[in-house]
């Protein structure tokens, strides 16, 4: 059965594309965002803590509804061949695009000095293994997805040496880690692609989803959305399993709640999986049929993402420019 377009899609990913402008307006331009991390409760405020907070929806939600756009369009075409060699050059040219052209967004630097791994890396990566997977029933894809999204903690729990092979050749692709690759060359492991890949092998089995009537499927949602939650709080109060970093009693409760919540993003560990694709699903319930100015405005972002996180790094960082010559630097200070 072929799946017409679905609102929710787009506006729940328009609503994180949206949010997620925040999050980079503040790594350009706030005065502390080099010097200070915004989710560290000892030098943190409320408001930038926040800021930072809310953006974590984004990644993961994004590289969700990539599996579950994947999984809509390999449903409507019903052509296996064919859709894996879309999947195959979609994740190269991302992967490209990534490295080149989003890049000199982030840092406007020519030389290419850093070269940093991000997002769309790990989507294009995500559908270069998918392409690899569509023999495999839905479930198959759902299971190994899930498994990598809830097991994929234990690896750092595996005492390597350092001079193993994992530890040299694959553990970047399940931790943060940078690399030289010359005397001015730094290659920067961002988002580490195996877990990413765990969230979208799953949001592709979760594409199912989407075949059904509205109804059936905002009920589904609401079902995860609330357990995904509940089960977060389960973990995240245990502090056992879950996240690398455990919550701690603070100086007063609103900061005792931010520690609660300030789970790991990079990688992203299961925790943080949790509460953000759980807060994900429960958006996607509300908006289901919803029709109204802010979901229009929200749907205009969701329809072309791409386009929108190539232009906003170059209209962020001519910003960051101004202010920064307005403030009375010249070009050599920088």
């Amino acid at each position: 059965m072929k799946i017409e377009r679905i609102n929710s899609i787009d506006i729940v990913r328009g609503v994180v594309m949206i949010i997620m402008a925040l999050d980079h307006t503040r790594d350009l331009i706030h005065v502390s965002s080099i010097t200070h991390q915004p989710t560290d409760l000892a030098s943190t405020t409320s408001a930038i803590f926040l800021t930072r907070w809310i953006t974590h929806l984004c990644a993961p939600t994004f590289v969700f509804l990539s599996g579950v756009s994947a999984y809509i369009s390999f449903n409507n075409k019903n052509n296996l061949a064919q859709s894996r060699r879309h999947l195959l050059l979609r994740g190269i040219f991302l992967i490209v695009l990534d490295l080149t052209l989003i890049n000199f967004g982030v840092w406007f630097d020519i030389h290419f000095s850093v070269i940093l791994f991000d997002v769309l890396s790990a989507i294009g990566f995500g559908f270069i293994v998918l392409s690899f997977f569509l023999k495999s029933s839905t479930k198959t894809i759902g299971i190994i997805g899930l498994s990598i999204i809830f097991f994929h903690n234990l690896i750092s729990l595996i005492p390597f040496a350092e001079d193993s092979t994992f530890k040299k050749i694959l553990m970047p692709f399940f931790a943060p880690g940078a690399f030289s690759l010359g005397p001015n060359t730094t290659f920067v492991m961002g988002y580490p692609p195996i877990p990413w890949v765990g969230i979208m092998l799953t949001g592709f089995a979760a594409g199912l989803f989407f075949t059904l009537e509205s109804a059936k499927r905002k009920a589904i949602f609401l079902k995860i959305g609330i357990f995904s939650l509940l089960l977060f709080m389960l973990l995240r109060f245990l502090n056992v399993y879950g996240d690398p970093s455990p919550w701690h009693s603070q100086n007063n409760i609103l900061f005792t709640f931010f520690s609660f919540i300030n789970v790991t993003k990079y990688p992203p560990s299961l925790q943080f999986c949790l509460v953000t694709l759980g807060i994900m699903f429960l958006l996607l319930y509300f908006v289901d049929g919803a029709k109204n100015r802010l979901t229009d405005i929200s749907t205009v972002f969701g329809k072309v993402p791409m386009f929108y996180f190539i232009i906003h790094w170059f209209i962020i960082h001519p910003i960051m420019f101004a202010v920064v010559f307005l403030q009375g630097y010249k070009s050599q200070d920088l």
